[in-house]
């Protein structure tokens, strides 16, 4: 790409960090899963000589894939930091898992990131899953780049990847999405061993391995060349440039390239690169753009703070001599040093032996209560995957990685002592697919809670929730790799958890009105009990909860009684007419007549004259089952809108519309689908959903009301409620 080229630029193994923060660059490598984003990284951190060689996928000898989950799984499950060092500027490769149950490791990559490589395989389409991560990096106005890598696959094409690449990221014309370089000999059965530069008209030959030799180009580059540099003349700042090079003018090879990098960097041009992590084709020209076009910390403006009441503060720049501002990307527990927090630094300089703030505020609602706390940071380090090297401190922009916080979580703001503030927390997906727990043993209970508290400090994405009506203990996760994975922590901690079927929560009530007659008399020669009451049920719109009236006259069942007779129907009520405990809701209960003994009749009798009341009721009357409804908005591609229809009838749903997806890029067309189902057809719907769509459906959900259970699936609901379901 540049004219820099003719002084060679090597890699540096050095430990020490960067001294200012145009010296840093933090590049999140996405994509789907198996693109290899994970291999390019073990071979950018080799050809930087970072590490002695490149690991492998398959023996799980990798820099950034070394949870034992990832190894097992031959996955990214978790953000990765892998700095490396390239003509003297620190690059911070943040690799982020490509699979969609662990978009929260994603985002927190691209929280910590100024730029995103997109990741493309030569040999396979560019999926949905994709396209959608281009979208949420566009929202964030994140500059982009793309590679597109395994040309070494069979059936590989670096023509038909680019297409590819142009129709969906490209908009209309794809013009903002072209290559700075072509391999050569890409269409043989051997993987391509030379690359030509588009701006340079330079052959780089890596059939050598790397570092490239440079060689003449032999190829006619001028189809490729013209629309390259129409694109960056038409991102300039300089509108001389374009009647120049109309005229016929030839623009100097530094000027387009200055020009070039600047449109990278405000992410109005996205250059795409052939790389083959196998053989080392186009890993210096990708690390020269990585290093040279991608914008620094300090060009970017940093998330806006708070204080701790919510009151906007000074808003922070880049700067190391500002005040102290970072954010935990990622919790993890260390064997050695407990609590492992990797933090992005947005301003001032983080030093060892210092007092901080540590602040995490909006998590209630996932297990994750508001914490101001001030603790005092011991060594400072800096990640390479696993591995931890110590360094004198950490200044803003870059990645660092510090030991024994108690109490900081992926999410909290660490600030200075003096000065708290408070970072906003960026959005987290909403957890969908619910998982009962329970400790295998009593004993198991406290090792089962320790483990939840470090679940949740390193996993915002996981919800738990005490089930208010079934007691069930509920880990919300976004998928089934995520549950299995959250599974495989919880239990490598040391607690013996099972899974159970989750128990429905359904309701009850009354279907007309009904009288009720509680009589409780035992006499058994001491101080006996007495109570009679009668009641009227009446059934009440849905949503109306339990209403209690008091029309009793005459002193019939004395004041002092009344309340004792509520008690007993409240109670009675919220534990339902049988042995499912399906509480009765959307009733008024009015107390009529009674009768009451000036001995023997108590508050413990008459509460218990008030179910008795209930029960009786219920025998004389009719009593209909409810059950939840939710209303979902299904977000599908086209071709899959119909899979979605037919499995929704089959779920008892009813669409209540559809709808084109706005947000869609041309020729990825979506379409949203509404509608209202059960609640109780929902439990496993993020899995089925992912299995029909094949990983490209979404859908989000929220409660619409109660209605009356069909009586031809009453009985199966009722028995679900009580031992569990898998709908």
């Amino acid at each position: 790409m540049s004219s820099k080229r003719a002084t060679a630029r090597t890699g540096s193994a050095a430990l020490d960090s960067a001294d200012r923060p145009e010296k840093i660059r933090n590049v999140a490598l996405v994509g789907h899963s198996g693109a290899g984003k994970t291999t390019l990284v073990e071979a950018l951190l080799a050809a930087t000589g970072t590490i002695a060689r490149a690991g492998s996928i398959t023996d799980g000898s990798t820099t950034s894939d070394s949870d034992p989950v990832e190894v097992a799984q031959q996955r990214s499950v978790g953000l990765s930091v892998c700095p490396l060092r390239w003509d003297d500027v620190v690059v911070n490769l943040l690799d982020t898992p490509g699979y969609p149950d662990f978009t929260g490791e994603l985002r927190a990559g691209l929280r910590a990131a100024d730029g995103a490589l997109f990741v493309v395989s030569a040999a396979d389409d560019i999926d949905p899953i994709t396209v959608s991560l281009w979208e949420e990096c566009a929202a964030l106005g994140l500059p982009r780049a793309v590679v597109i890598t395994r040309l070494d696959a069979p059936r590989s094409s670096f023509a038909a990847a680019l297409q590819h690449c142009q129709q969906v990221f490209g908009g209309a014309d794809g013009q903002s999405v072209l290559p700075l370089y072509r391999p050569v000999d890409a269409a043989t059965d051997t993987a391509p061993a030379r690359l030509i530069g588009l701006l340079s008209r330079a052959g780089y030959d890596y059939s050598g391995g790397f570092p490239p030799a440079k060689t003449d180009a032999d190829l006619d580059i001028e189809a490729d060349r013209a629309p390259l540099i129409e694109a960056i003349i038409n991102n300039s700042e300089d509108e001389t440039l374009l009647d120049r090079y109309l005229a016929g003018e030839q623009i100097e090879l530094d000027v387009l390239i200055d020009d070039l990098e600047t449109s990278i960097a405000r992410g109005t041009f996205y250059p795409v690169l052939p790389v083959c992590a196998a053989t080392g084709l186009g890993l210096a020209e990708l690390l020269e753009v990585l290093s040279g076009a991608f914008p620094s910390p300090a060009e970017l403006d940093p998330p806006p703070v708070q204080h701790l009441d919510g009151s906007a503060a000074t808003p922070v720049r880049c700067d190391p001599d500002g005040p102290l501002v970072g954010e935990v990307v990622r919790t993890t527990v260390d064997p050695y040093l407990g609590r492992l927090s990797v933090i992005r630094l947005f301003s001032g300089t983080l030093h060892p032996e210092v007092a901080v703030h540590i602040a995490g505020h909006g998590g209630q609602d996932r297990g994750h209560p508001d914490h101001d706390v001030d603790e005092r940071i011991g060594q400072i380090f800096s990640p390479l995957g696993s591995n931890l090297r110590p360094i004198e401190q950490a200044i803003a922009g870059d990645i660092c990685a510090i030991g024994r916080m108690g109490a900081a979580e992926t999410g909290d703001t660490i600030s200075a002592k003096a000065s708290p503030l408070l970072i906003e927390a960026w959005p987290m997906p909403e957890p969908l697919l619910p998982v009962a727990v329970e400790a295998a043993t009593r004993a198991d209970e406290d090792a089962l809670a320790k483990a939840l508290a470090r679940l949740t400090a390193g996993d915002p994405t996981v919800r738990i929730e005490r089930h208010p009506d079934t007691g069930q203990l509920v880990l919300w996760c976004l998928g089934e790799a995520h549950a299995d994975v959250v599974l495989d922590r919880l239990r490598a901690t040391g607690a013996h958890v099972e899974t159970v079927p989750l128990r429905l929560t359904l309701r009850e009530t009354f279907a007309d009105e009904s009288k009720g007659h509680g009589r409780l008399v035992k006499q058994s020669g001491g101080h006996g009990q007495y109570a009679v009451c009668d009641i009227i049920v009446t059934p009440l719109p849905r949503g109306s909860g339990v209403q209690f009236v008091d029309k009793v006259v005459g002193g019939a069942v004395p004041s002092q009684f009344i309340s004792s007779v509520e008690k007993g129907v409240r109670a009675q009520l919220d534990h339902g007419l049988g042995n499912d405990r399906v509480p009765v809701v959307d009733v008024r209960v009015t107390l009529v007549d009674g009768k009451a003994h000036s001995v023997d009749s108590s508050d413990a009798s008459f509460q218990t004259a008030g179910g008795l009341a209930i029960k009786d009721a219920a025998s004389n009357g009719a009593t209909v089952l409810l059950e939840a409804i939710a209303s979902i908005a299904v977000t599908v591609p086209d071709a899959h809108v119909g899979s979605v229809l037919s499995d929704l009838s089959g779920r008892r749903g009813r669409v209540t519309g559809t709808e084109g997806d706005p947000s869609a890029p041309a020729g990825m067309e979506r379409t949203i689908v509404r509608a209202e189902v059960p609640e109780a057809e929902l439990t496993r719907y993020a899995v089925q959903l992912r299995s029909l769509t094949a990983g490209t459906g979404r859908f989000t959900r929220s409660f619409a009301r109660h209605e009356v259970v069909p009586p031809n699936v009453e009985s199966a609901l009722r028995a679900a409620t009580g031992a569990g379901a898998n709908a």
